[in-house]
């Protein structure tokens, strides 16, 4: 029987493909983030939606090439929940993989990937190093700046907030609100 793991064991099966601090970081960033938004759209599944987050990239470090495609092989390995399994290969649509997202949560998942990256990209630059005081006008700017974090697609940042409805500063704005809410070791 397929199942869901716990945010304990999902850091525990992460851990096994990834061991770069950097992809560590940013999928326990992004599980945050998904988890403030799961507070308002989905409060009954928060834990599935950090879960979701804390495994986006579960593949990426090891297989580059096959991002979400073979992090599926893995998952189905392990018996994982094949409505998890779908939520986490979601966010490569378009790229790797044909799974267009449709809930909110994979909408959201597929937006605030490459956000989170550009916001925490911003914040290194100010003063604090931090995203406490950083405000949406600033990621802005730099988001019309290609060069700058220039592994973050805008092109699926603007695409995901088409799939939500969202004005891009909304988003912008949203993402930041969620960074903050996270324990400051994880705010970047």
């Amino acid at each position: 029987m397929s199942r869901i793991p716990d945010i304990n064991e999902a850091w525990s099966i992460l851990n096994q493909y990834n061991q770069e601090a950097f992809h560590l970081k940013h999928a326990r960033i992004v599980s945050g983030v998904l988890g403030y938004f799961a507070r308002e759209y989905d409060p009954e599944r928060v834990d599935y939606w950090e879960v979701a987050g804390l495994l986006h990239d579960l593949d990426f470090e090891q297989y580059p090439e096959q991002h979400c495609i073979k992090s599926q092989e893995i998952m189905r390995g392990l018996d994982l929940d094949e409505q998890l399994i779908r939520s986490v290969a979601s966010h490569c649509y378009g790229l790797h993989v044909d799974i267009r997202p449709e809930h909110i949560m994979e909408k959201i998942l597929y937006a605030v990937d490459e956000l989170t990256g550009l916001i925490g990209a911003v914040a290194i630059m100010r003063p604090s190093k931090s995203v406490s005081d950083l405000e949406q006008k600033s990621v802005l700017k730099k988001f019309k700046t290609p060069s700058f974090a220039a592994g973050c697609s805008r092109d699926i940042i603007n695409q995901g907030c088409a799939m939500l409805g969202w004005e891009l500063g909304d988003l912008i704005d949203r993402t930041i609100m969620a960074m903050r809410s996270l324990n400051p070791e994880l705010e970047l």
